[in-house]
């Protein structure tokens, strides 16, 4: 059991999960935004932009194990790794913290915004899409993208729940939440191209429905009903790990 109250661990998940998504929505907009500096299409550095965002997010929540991710916190609760009681607490965390940070990201570029000539279609922005809709299809590519994630993190073991204890000294966890940053860029670079690579319920949800609060003028649909798949997709990943696990 956690040494650490519920309210900390909270607002660790809160605060990581803010970051990450700060620092995530952040590099998108940067490339989208036609008079942000980082403006025009690299892949590539939405891939380290958003692997480096977990590297922030992860590094200032370790008090509750860094996990900013529900599918993370359901594969841990599953193993045995923290208690299932504290998975409703984490989760109500990472999404208000998805929130938080979309909405920090929006002030941040709000110029950008307010002078961008294509605002309806800005939405991509804050949430994912795919590139070929095709909800069976984009399902398999969000489980095989959440799959790769939640291997790295269950057999290199860098979260610890509730404790400091987050860089072994031996084994693939040596990098600690460096490890799992780059497992998200090698993610992205290799795996994102279908969907966008959500890989996490709240990273999706929290910023779609900041999308749909925003008094962006002239902006487009939140796309609601594309807003399952980046929820059951990492939900089928998590059930794809555990299987794994068992053999």
């Amino acid at each position: 059991m956690s040494k650490y109250s519920d309210l900390v661990l909270f607002l660790s998940e809160f605060s990581g999960t803010m970051l990450l998504i700060l620092l995530g929505v952040g590099v998108s907009a940067n490339t989208s935004l036609k008079k942000a500096f980082g403006f025009g299409p690299n892949w590539l550095l939405i891939a380290f932009g958003w692997g480096f965002a977990v590297f922030v997010g992860a590094s200032v929540s370790w008090r509750s194990g860094a996990q900013l991710n529900p599918a993370v916190t359901l594969e841990q609760a599953a193993v045995g790794s923290m208690p299932w009681s504290k998975v409703p607490l984490y989760i109500v965390a990472q999404v208000l913290g998805a929130m938080a940070g979309a909405g920090l990201a929006y002030l941040t570029y709000k110029k950008q915004f307010d002078t961008h000539d294509d605002p309806a279609n800005t939405g991509g922005i804050f949430f994912t899409t795919a590139s070929v809709y095709s909800p069976v299809w984009n399902v398999v590519s969000e489980a095989i993208g959440t799959f790769v994630l939640l291997m790295f993190v269950q057999e290199s073991s860098p979260f610890q729940f509730g404790t400091a204890d987050s860089t072994p000294e031996f084994g693939n966890s040596a990098l600690g939440y460096a490890g799992v940053a780059f497992t998200v860029i090698a993610i992205g670079a290799s795996l994102g191209g279908p969907t966008g690579y959500a890989i996490n319920p709240a990273r999706d949800l929290g910023p779609r429905i900041m999308y749909s609060l925003l008094p962006i003028k002239g902006k487009g649909s939140s796309n609601w009903g594309y807003s399952w798949i980046p929820i059951v997709g990492p939900l089928v990943g998590v059930a794809l790990a555990l299987l794994w696990l068992t053999l």
